[in-house]
């Protein structure tokens, strides 16, 4: 397992973002003392294995986001560098940029020392170059290890998911076993029965 676990009083032990590990049934009997119990016991289990599917659901939404992200992040850092690197001296670049899907402008950029950001939410901020480039860095950085954290979550969910199945189908086969145990038992007695009857 990727992740590290780390215990907590309340819950049992969790991984580093505190989802909770799946109780793993060796033994039935731990979690189930008589018959009366398997339903509820079997609904428990189904209960923790929604929430644990909502947040897989959740986890694979957000790194699907940061997998959109990143490279564009990547992308604006290396154009920042690129005018970095330009000298106050050099002609200016024609260049074609997007201005929606389908609409593409043409323009020239003189050397300069100062860059406008896309920050979302209809905000676009100036931010001088070396700026830029250090938020550009720590934004990059921050949605790669973002990312990571989700698919070692999605990884760890996957694991509680399926423990989670696999207590479900040894209580129901338990309870199955239990009832074969019981229906064999009671033709035992009517066997033994018939039997004293016809002697």
């Amino acid at each position: 397992m990727a992740s590290t676990l780390k215990p907590t009083s309340k819950d049992g032990p969790t991984n580093p973002r505190g989802i909770p590990v799946a109780p793993f049934v060796d033994r039935v009997e731990d979690y189930v003392t008589d018959r009366s119990e398997v339903e509820s016991t079997m609904n428990s289990f189904k209960e923790m294995i929604s929430k644990y599917q909502f947040m897989e659901v959740n986890t694979q939404r957000r790194a699907a986001g940061l997998k959109d992200k990143i490279p564009d992040i990547k992308k604006t850092l290396e154009t920042v560098r690129f005018l970095k690197n330009r000298k106050s001296s050099a002609t200016p670049i024609e260049t074609t940029f997007e201005l929606n899907e389908t609409l593409f402008a043409k323009a020239e950029v003189p050397p300069t020392d100062e860059v406008f950001l896309w920050l979302g939410a209809n905000v676009m901020l100036a931010y001088s170059i070396p700026e830029a480039e250090e938020l550009l860095s720590t934004k990059l950085e921050t949605a790669q290890k973002s990312f990571a954290t989700c698919e070692e979550d999605m990884e760890f969910l996957r694991e509680q998911i399926t423990t989670l199945e696999v207590a479900f189908a040894r209580v129901y086969n338990w309870d199955v076993a239990q009832r074969r145990k019981d229906r064999e038992a009671g033709e035992s007695i009517e066997g033994k029965k018939g039997s004293a009857a016809n002697g």
